[in-house]
């Protein structure tokens, strides 16, 4: 935790630096592939020293964080190429009846699952390189991701945009929870649609 706290701390350095939005899209590039701590404590810094700004911040951090998800769905893609004879040889119960099950769980509801771990708290650089592994449709692959991360970080520079700096505390504390209740309204209202029409 030391150690995520560290890199938390570095992370909100750059806001006090000419070198804000290279770093804001930087981290939420590398956020989608490998890194711990997510572009929306960043985001939320830089929105709230220059509010006219949010809207170019949130669009940096959506491309920023697809292109980086696509660099994640290659290292999915290529490791598995490299690394699926040993899996199946030498992981207990990693079995290719198992892989073919969840490829399928994966190839029957892609955009969902990349959607929603795009904007909830679920870790989106686990998803994007399951994508790779499993072989998601690439442009689904994108889309969802383009929609989901868009919609993650417009949301938190349209609440900075709204209420200003007195909303980060209020983000930063009920984020999580303010995403999958955004998720759990989102999808009951396609579920209504789907079923009262």
């Amino acid at each position: 935790m030391r150690l995520v706290r560290r890199l938390y701390d570095w992370v909100l350095h750059w806001a006090d630096t000419p070198y804000g939005a290279p770093a804001l899209f930087l981290l939420a590039f590398v956020e989608s592939s490998i890194f711990p701590v997510p572009p929306d404590v960043l985001l939320i810094t830089l929105s709230i020293a220059l509010p006219r700004r949010a809207w170019f911040y949130a669009l940096l951090c959506s491309v920023g964080s697809v292109l980086g998800g696509m660099l994640g769905y290659l290292l999915g893609w290529g490791f598995w190429s490299l690394l699926d004879d040993f899996f199946f040889s030498y992981v207990p119960g990693f079995t290719p009846e198992l892989f073919a099950r969840v490829q399928e769980l994966y190839a029957s509801h892609d955009f969902w699952v990349v959607f929603t771990a795009g904007f909830t708290p679920i870790p989106y650089k686990v998803i994007t390189i399951a994508a790779g592994v499993f072989l998601i449709n690439f442009p689904v692959f994108v889309l969802a991701s383009a929609i989901g991360r868009s919609a993650r970080f417009f949301l938190v520079a349209g609440l900075i945009r709204r209420f200003g700096p007195e909303i980060r505390a209020f983000v930063d504390r009920y984020f999580n929870l303010l995403s999958i209740v955004f998720m759990v309204l989102l999808i009951g209202g396609f579920l209504v649609v789907k079923y009262a029409f």
